[in-house]
């Protein structure tokens, strides 16, 4: 995401805040680091579920969530803004006469929690109406009262925001001594404080966190004009601080000095490099079009997993319940059941809500249900599709897979991509390894511009960094540099599979979904993997 797309995401701007619903309200960087109280909002758990039953619910669940964000948006030598946000209330979810039923309150009181449950009663009877059959929940026993947090050793907000500033101005300045002409970063901090209530006896209590710190450096040719960008290479992560304190044994070194980053990250030298590799885009040879093998890196790959098989593998896409952005899905239910070829046989994909250090890891999914792991294709083969309680009847399952989620309190949770992620090979390879016998490639990192049909059948992907492979070195930058693709296809013409010390994540912060939109953050997972003789295109060209 590049700075504009990433400001009216967040629908933040250097002159003011102006702030979407699921943020919240402004507050002081201090209170970002409080919590409510377990008993306050275990007792407004309690009003929510014995109102809805006096009501009439068959089932019910209470969500109380406080959802705090920080964003800290620099330019050059300027902090350009910092924000502070927090979101409180309750959701309300129930079943009555077989139909779904949900209202929200901010009005963080046992009455008011209360009144919201017996509204979520009244519009699931008014939707009984017209449904043509029940909801069908798959059974979740209760876990009483049980507690989750991600695994961090830093707490980023407890760290002062004079250190977070003293970090991006840092940044920015070592990119411009660099050679950048500009440079712009940004920190994005989210703590997601969500406590479950369900009639099933479930209390669970979880407090999530999330980091990301992208930036963008821009060099420009002062004798023509022309400018050349390049992204920083990190991933968001379900981690602390502690990812931005980069260790020397977090880092990769890749095929022709570049480097990738896992578990943490140094962003000041992604910022140097950046500022170098800039400047090499501005003279880089403009790409052939032709057939190429492709040399992947993770930064980039996990955004082809998350088109081609996060999103048509969501069973509401696969049904038609779920078309907006982009969405229904090629991979209909019949070809589950013939075991349709996916890809090559050494391709193996899952998805997942348990890996440390991932963006979807938690341990119970917004419906109450204990995440997993599990596969969607083997060898290949298309097995499985991801699926929610009231979905799991519809694939002869008996539990839900664990992947429910809403953005907010005051959205109804619902089917979102869980981490996918492609096993690594289990032969021992390196990149440079499986560099070495490519006689004619391009290897590329990072994410880049990209486009797909509605079916999740026909897509175009770019990325930030190519570089052509000639007889098994990489001989020079490229530019221009796009490949198209048929789904089962591109997979198909996976070859081979670096093995697991090569494997990184890759993630989105903002994946859109659902009518009115709710974002979820999601991790993709590889290591870096070939592809065969697959078409490119040179896009400069294609643009006329």
């Amino acid at each position: 995401m590049d700075r504009r797309s990433f400001l009216a995401a967040c629908g933040i701007g250097a002159g003011g805040v102006l702030l979407p619903g699921f943020v919240g309200r402004a507050i002081a960087a201090p209170q970002l680091v409080e919590t409510i109280d377990m008993a306050v909002k275990k007792r407004l758990a309690d009003a929510g579920l014995s109102a809805a039953a006096n009501a009439g619910s068959t089932y019910c669940d209470v969500r109380v969530g406080r959802y705090m964000r920080q964003f800290v948006i620099t330019r050059e030598a300027n902090v350009q803004n910092i924000v502070n946000t927090e979101s409180t209330g309750c959701g309300v979810r129930v079943i009555a006469d077989g139909a779904w039923g949900f209202a929200a309150t901010n009005e963080m009181t046992p009455e008011a929690v209360a009144e919201a449950a017996r509204l979520a009663v009244a519009i699931a009877k008014a939707n009984a109406q017209s449904q043509t059959q029940p909801v069908q929940l798959a059974p979740t026993p209760g876990v009483g009262e049980v507690s989750w947090k991600t695994p961090i050793r830093r707490n980023a907000m407890e760290v002062p925001i004079q250190e977070k500033v003293e970090l991006l101005l840092g940044v920015n300045a070592a990119a411009m001594n660099a050679g950048a002409n500009f440079v712009n970063s940004q920190l994005f901090l989210v703590n997601e404080q969500k406590y479950f209530a369900s009639s099933d006896g479930s209390y669970i209590d979880q407090d999530v966190h999330r980091i990301w710190a992208p930036f963008s450096v821009t060099a420009i040719d002062q004798e023509t004009g022309k400018f050349r960008s390049r992204d920083g290479l990190s991933a968001p992560m379900g981690l602390g601080y502690e990812y931005l304190e980069g260790r020397a044994e977090d880092k990769l070194n890749g095929p022709g000095g570049l480097i990738s980053y896992g578990m943490s990250y140094d962003m000041t030298e992604d910022a140097i490099a950046a500022a170098n590799q800039a400047r090499e885009k501005l003279s880089a040879k403009t790409v052939q079009p032709g057939q190429y093998d492709l040399v992947l890196d993770p930064n980039h790959l996990g955004l082809t997993i998350h088109e081609s098989v996060g999103h048509p593998l969501e069973l509401d896409r696969v049904l038609g319940y779920e078309a907006n952005y982009a969405g229904t899905s090629f991979a209909t239910l019949d070809k589950r059941e013939a075991r349709f070829q996916y890809g090559s046989e050494i391709v193996n994909l899952f998805a997942d809500k348990v890996q440390p250090g991932s963006l979807g890891a938690v341990g119970y999914d917004d419906e109450g249900v204990a995440t997993k792991r599990w596969n969607l294709i083997e060898q290949g083969k298309l097995v499985d599709y991801q699926a929610t309680r009231d979905q799991a009847h519809i694939l002869g399952k008996t539990a839900s897979d664990g992947c429910s989620y809403a953005d907010s309190w005051s959205t109804v949770q619902f089917q979102r991509m869980a981490n996918i992620s492609l096993e690594p090979g289990k032969t021992p390879m390196k990149a440079a390894d499986m560099i070495a016998n490519v006689e004619n490639g391009i290897y590329i990192l990072g994410r880049g511009s990209f486009s797909i049909d509605q079916q999740r059948y026909n897509a175009q992907f770019g990325g930030t960094l190519f570089y052509e492979i000639k007889d098994g070195e990489i001989t020079q930058p490229l530019e221009d540099v796009a490949y198209q693709m048929r789904t089962p296809e591109f997979w198909g013409a996976c070859s081979a599979i670096c093995d697991e010390s090569d494997y990184r994540m890759f993630g989105s912060f903002f994946d859109g979904k659902g009518q009115p939109s709710q974002v979820s953050a999601v991790s993709h997972g590889s290591s870096t993997t070939r592809f065969d003789q697959i078409n490119v295109i040179n896009t400069a060209r294609s643009l006329g």
